[in-house]
């Protein structure tokens, strides 16, 4: 006899919480904003007073390093997770979701990741100061060379 599973709700809505003093992050948030959205996507500056009160529970510390996407039931998505689960609420990235969510996709799903890591770290210097934020003016470096 099968096992009974929980009915599954749909998400309808999702937060993306997002480093508003990165420029990578700021430019990914109106990228967002330009995609039609399947979901609808609410942009929320990570560990700002709106995402405290609206998320009190969660650790907003964290929300800082590391790309947070919270459902409207509670779910919460980090990481790569996150970077999917956003593409899986636009209308043009839902099939390239899909398939970043398979065992084939995830290696290119956490590669994409760790390389957006490694140069917003660049961006910001280690623990979110140096780099070209120092004065708290980032901005996106030039080609190399």
């Amino acid at each position: 006899m099968p096992t009974p599973t929980a009915p599954t709700i749909p998400v309808g809505r999702l937060t993306v919480l997002y480093d508003a003093d990165c420029p990578l992050c700021v430019h990914l948030r109106h990228w967002l904003l330009r995609q039609r959205q399947l979901v609808p996507l609410d942009l929320v500056p990570a560990g700002s007073r709106e995402a405290r009160l609206r998320f009190p529970d969660l650790d907003h510390t964290a929300t800082l390093r590391e790309i947070t996407v919270v459902g409207d039931r509670g779910q919460v998505y980090r990481g790569t997770s996150a970077w999917i689960v956003c593409l899986w609420a636009l209308a043009d990235h839902r099939a390239r979701a899909h398939w970043l969510a398979t065992p084939a996709g995830q290696p290119f799903a956490r590669m994409t990741v760790l390389a957006a890591a490694k140069w917003r770290e660049a961006l910001k210097g280690p623990g979110g100061e140096g780099g070209s934020c120092g004065d708290g003016r980032c901005e996106v470096p030039g080609p190399p060379g």
